[in-house]
């Protein structure tokens, strides 16, 4: 999956391409949503199967308790984290809501590797071409900056970004 904008380029703000960066960079996230007004960054992942209320506790558990270690190591609290869930017949969409003010891109890729370690075969993953190491710590360096960069921006459009088809679609809600 290759990045190709469409339209003027200097209309890409920091926020359109930590959109765009975290979808190349994490083919298990299925979506992602920016809202400016609760400054907060939404992920979903979607689940092949329906989940069951225990299963959902100890998924939810692990996360905060994961993100609830890595904050304590770096020294930082969390402002606001959540797991939410909707089943959709055999499908179990998993939204996690982050604040992008104590986010931070270690913290992305814990999220990712939670999901993956847990949901392990039944997540939805985008299929993709092998990024060399180089080219990940690229785009982990990207989304760092660009994160680093919207924590102080006064941006006001609610984006949401998704896959298709191979492509990433950016959209002003």
């Amino acid at each position: 999956m290759g990045f190709r904008y469409k339209g003027n380029r200097n209309n890409v703000t920091d926020s359109v391409g930590l959109l765009i960066s975290i979808l190349l960079r994490y083919p298990e996230v299925a979506t992602i949503n920016f809202d400016p007004d609760h400054h907060l960054l939404k992920f979903t992942f979607i689940y092949l199967q329906d989940l069951d209320g225990n299963e959902l506790n100890t998924i939810k558990e692990k996360l905060l308790d994961s993100i609830e270690v890595y904050n304590h190591l770096e020294g930082k609290e969390t402002r606001f984290v959540s797991l939410t869930h909707q089943a959709c017949g055999n499908l179990t969409l998993l939204e996690v809501q982050r604040d992008l003010d104590t986010l931070a891109q270690e913290e992305i890729t814990l999220i990712v590797e939670l999901f993956r370690q847990y949901l392990n075969t039944n997540l939805v993953t985008e299929d993709h071409e092998q990024l060399i190491e180089e080219d990940l710590l690229a785009q982990e360096e990207m989304i760092d900056n660009m994160l680093e960069s919207i924590k102080d921006s006064t941006e006001d459009k609610c984006l949401f970004a998704f896959r298709e088809e191979g492509k990433v679609l950016v959209f002003n809600k």
